[in-house]
């Protein structure tokens, strides 16, 4: 059985239409909560960690050079280095760990 793809992009525009629209109909005051609050204050932060980190993982000939830029990033931006030096340093550690292992 054949479903024209017409079919699947109006699910998909009614889908995410109705992700958008619902909160503006039915959240009609401010929402006072703390918890909420932080909850959705991170959840674009979440999102973006959770679809980064598999590609990470893949983007590399050896996932041991992913790991480990992965780690170096994250130490490198700890000590406060831009997103250009952050970025540097990952491509470096994976450059010379491939050199190294492949």
């Amino acid at each position: 059985m054949q479903i024209n793809i017409y079919v699947w992009i109006i699910v998909m525009a009614l889908a995410t239409g109705a992700t958008r629209v619902l909160p503006m109909i039915l959240i009609r005051k401010p929402i006072e909560n703390q918890f909420i609050q932080s909850f959705l204050y991170y959840v674009p932060y979440v999102t973006l960690a959770v679809m980064t980190f598999p590609a990470i993982m893949d983007a590399t000939q050896v996932p041991a050079a992913g790991a480990l830029a992965l780690v170096g990033g994250i130490a490198a931006a700890w000590l406060g280095a831009g997103l250009f030096g952050t970025a540097a340093t990952c491509c470096i550690i994976v450059a010379v760990t491939e050199l190294f292992m492949v």
